[in-house]
């Protein structure tokens, strides 16, 4: 079997070409152009709920394709926008329901919203990503965790972004060798303890985050063992919840806020 290191770097070696095998699906295709020819359709909250096609492939797009059937807590997200910090998507800890409305801000800019290329080619665009890691993900899970990891790490401005996602989490942990036992300490000195060995200035660098990457990869592979029987999976799957207890995320939520 190849190990994770190497399968990572022949992907991300050539991310057009492998984003090109992805497009070139068959049921990728298909859906794809589904979309494009009708978003721009798409006026309100109602119109893009009632459309399941353009509305699963915007949620599997944004990695939320497990919560295709919550949807009313989707609308619900999308109704209350990102504008009111008091909003459910600015409350809930997951990252992904703030995205979800940001991108399609309709109590923004209501029938204009699905006019912008975030919504349009950017979409689109997120779609082959996440299809990409997905892929292979179903060979290695730890290739997947490494592409995702690459993909959001500039984005990351604070320990407390890590904490919040657990996939990005999961690859800190792997590769910082942190102990499962961790998280039982509390937020902040969670924060502290990682902060201490990794400066998440380092993942802007391209040369200092690829040697993060290997170091997660090599780590990964050497607990193998003990990765198979994890349901890894289960990293990118969203849940107001998660395992971790309300307090915890409302912590995370509050202490984020102040990073921003």
């Amino acid at each position: 079997m190849i190990g994770t290191l190497t399968s990572y770097k022949i992907i991300a070696r050539d991310t057009a070409r492998s984003l090109q095998t992805v497009a070139n699906d068959r049921v990728v295709k298909r859906e794809t152009a589904y979309y494009e020819a009708n978003i721009s359709k798409v006026k309100s909250v109602g119109d893009f709920m009632n459309d399941r096609r353009l509305y699963g492939y915007a949620l599997r797009a944004l990695g939320m394709g497990d919560m295709v059937e919550s949807r009313a807590l989707i609308r619900k997200v999308l109704e209350g926008g990102i504008d009111d910090s008091k909003s459910l998507a600015n409350s809930l800890a997951d990252p992904r329901f703030r995205e979800l409305a940001e991108t399609f801000n309709f109590s923004r800019y209501g029938a204009t919203t699905t006019a912008f290329t975030r919504t349009q080619k950017g979409l689109v665009d997120r779609y082959m990503r996440t299809t990409l890691e997905e892929n292979a993900g179903q060979t290695n899970e730890g290739v997947r965790l490494a592409l995702y990891f690459e993909r959001k790490a500039p984005d990351i401005k604070s320990i407390f972004n890590v904490l919040a996602d657990r996939a990005l989490y999961k690859v800190v942990e792997t590769a910082l060798a942190l102990p499962t036992s961790l998280p039982g300490i509390g937020i902040e000195k969670q924060a502290a303890i990682i902060a201490s060995k990794l400066d998440v200035a380092d993942l802007k660098d391209p040369a200092k985050l690829s040697k993060f990457m290997e170091r997660f990869a090599n780590l990964w592979d050497l607990s193998a063992s003990r990765a198979s029987a994890d349901p890894s999976l289960q990293l990118f799957q969203v849940n107001t919840t998660g395992g971790v207890s309300i307090d915890t995320l409302t912590s995370i939520q509050n202490l984020q806020k102040k990073t921003r």
